[in-house]
């Protein structure tokens, strides 16, 4: 990564280009600029934007940026095959740790649904059913009951 900042420090220095200047004309802060030149990529929380930030800055300064992306991601392949595989774990074991922290806070913007089993739609279904069964019956019972004493009343009368 080194390399590649001394050659973006090198050719903009030949064009005569301030690094106040390159920063204004690429909208990015003058800060990462410097990063990118003194090959400070712990600087960087997204690898993805500072893949973005080199391939720009590589273009503005005429510089073949897929070279230089290629020149970056072998870096970066070189870099982090070194990590231990102690050190990984670790890290992934910190960032489930820090997920279960953030599920114990309840928000209505986080607050995670719950899904129901099969167990309760039968359980739902089944109380439908019942419920459109018993009121069929009793309609058939009021027809038939109000029938019945319709009948009584007219032979009364």
């Amino acid at each position: 990564m080194n390399e590649i900042g001394e050659l973006f420090r090198v050719t903009r220095e030949e064009a005569g280009v301030s690094l106040t200047e390159a920063s204004k004309d690429l909208d990015i802060k003058e800060a990462i600029l410097e990063n990118i030149e003194d090959g400070n990529i712990g600087c960087f929380k997204d690898i993805f934007i500072l893949k973005n930030y080199i391939s720009n800055y590589a273009k503005y300064l005429g510089i073949d940026s897929n070279k230089i992306i290629d020149d970056f991601n072998e870096y970066m392949f070189n870099y982090t095959s070194k990590i231990p595989i102690k050190e990984i774990e670790q890290e992934i074991e910190l960032q489930n740790s820090q997920k279960n922290i953030k599920n114990e806070v309840i928000s209505p913007y986080t607050k995670e649904t719950k899904k129901h089993t099969k167990n309760f739609y039968v359980l739902v279904y089944a109380i439908i059913v019942l419920v459109v069964m018993v009121i069929v019956l009793w309609c058939i019972r009021e027809v038939t009951v109000a029938r019945a004493t319709a009948s009584i009343i007219s032979y009364i009368k």
